[in-house]
């Protein structure tokens, strides 16, 4: 048994520690903490604080690395009437640019192959009408063209080669996936049980206008041909298979799973449910869930995974007037080995780099 523990010790405590550093935004202060990990111990280096309107809080929401590490971007959901992208420097956290996207700007990536950043529109405080993504240039930081897409489009991610963009519209209970070198939607599908459906690009009607599912997150696997999206409403994993656009299989979670991510290797998807304030963890081999973590407060909200492996970043919105934290699981043991305080409401969050 002791040995056991030891072995499992050094396995997320190497003797050789690395350094982890990951950015985490805090909707409710218009703050984004910058945050150090050991392999042991957590601290924020920086809290930066962003917006423009100091009258009033402007929800800074998503948040995303260039792929060469160089600059974070962040979206400033709440704006007059519109949100805005906001480009920094990494690690001196120098503001250098900024432009005006849709309404509630929400989840964004870079895509490896055009360059270009992608960001849904979720338009939390429009009417209930199909919304878009916005592509933006991050080097002019201008806005080159918006996408229509579906209601409400949430959680969103590029395929590992930069080729696609996936999102999926919450209200609409549709999956877009959209062709980053063509910048139009090349495929959708109706996420419904016993209705999946390919849908015709020419029928600009939206299906399930409430859908119940309401999904809110996709990602796709890094090395097979498949993306897993969340079922908030539904309370299920959807795996879609990306070969015949068509589900393959549905994973059943318990209340509210929230975002979705994949360990670089492919080898575990991890989940937030946050209606439970927890984090599940699926072997995606077997396709079993193996581990559901109560996590160190309420509403569990973004997942960012180290690219070795070895160890993902959890942030937690709390409620009412809580500090936002961020847990760290450990990949080997599947523990939750550190936490720390962060701005109220952490959600958004990503992965920097290791040293």
């Amino acid at each position: 048994m002791v040995r056991t523990l030891l072995l499992l010790f050094f396995c997320c405590y190497s003797l050789h520690s690395q350094e982890y550093y990951v950015y985490v935004a805090s909707e409710s202060e218009d703050t984004v903490s910058l945050l150090q990990f050991d392999g042991e111990n957590i601290t924020e280096l920086d809290r930066i604080k962003v917006g423009f309107i100091y009258t009033e809080i402007e929800g800074p929401h998503g948040i995303t690395i260039d792929p060469n590490g160089k600059y974070w971007y962040v979206s400033l959901a709440h704006g007059t009437p519109n949100g805005k992208l906001v480009k920094y420097t990494t690690g001196d956290n120098r503001m250098v640019g900024k432009t005006n996207l849709g309404l509630f700007p929400a989840t964004m990536e870079i895509s490896k192959f055009t360059g270009m950043l992608y960001c849904v529109n979720f338009n939390l405080h429009g009417s209930m009408k199909p919304s878009s993504v916005s592509v933006v240039d991050p080097e002019t930081m201008s806005e080159i063209t918006r996408i229509n897409t579906g209601i409400m489009p949430h959680g969103s991610r590029m395929s590992v080669n930069g080729l696609f963009h996936y999102s999926v519209a919450m209200m609409s209970g549709t999956l877009f996936e959209i062709d980053a070198v063509k910048l139009k939607v090349n495929r959708m599908l109706n996420l419904k049980p016993h209705n999946s459906t390919k849908m015709d690009m020419n029928d600009n009607s939206m299906p399930n206008m409430h859908s119940y599912i309401q999904p809110t997150w996709v990602v796709p696997h890094p090395v097979e041909n498949y993306v897993y999206i969340a079922g908030n409403g539904s309370n299920e994993i959807i795996e879609v298979n990306l070969s015949d656009w068509s589900v393959s299989k549905r994973m059943p979670t318990s209340n509210g799973p929230y975002n979705v991510e994949i360990t670089p290797n492919g080898k575990y998807m991890l989940a937030t449910i946050k209606n439970d304030g927890a984090t599940s963890i699926w072997d995606l081999e077997s396709k079993t869930r193996i581990k559901k973590l109560k996590n160190s407060t309420t509403i569990s909200h973004g997942i960012a995974i180290a690219d070795d492996n070895k160890f993902a970043f959890v942030s937690l919105e709390g409620v009412g007037g809580e500090q936002g934290k961020v847990d760290v699981i450990c990949l080997t043991n599947f523990e939750i080995v550190a936490s720390i305080d962060v701005g109220k409401q952490a959600g958004g969050i990503t992965f920097w780099k290791k040293q």
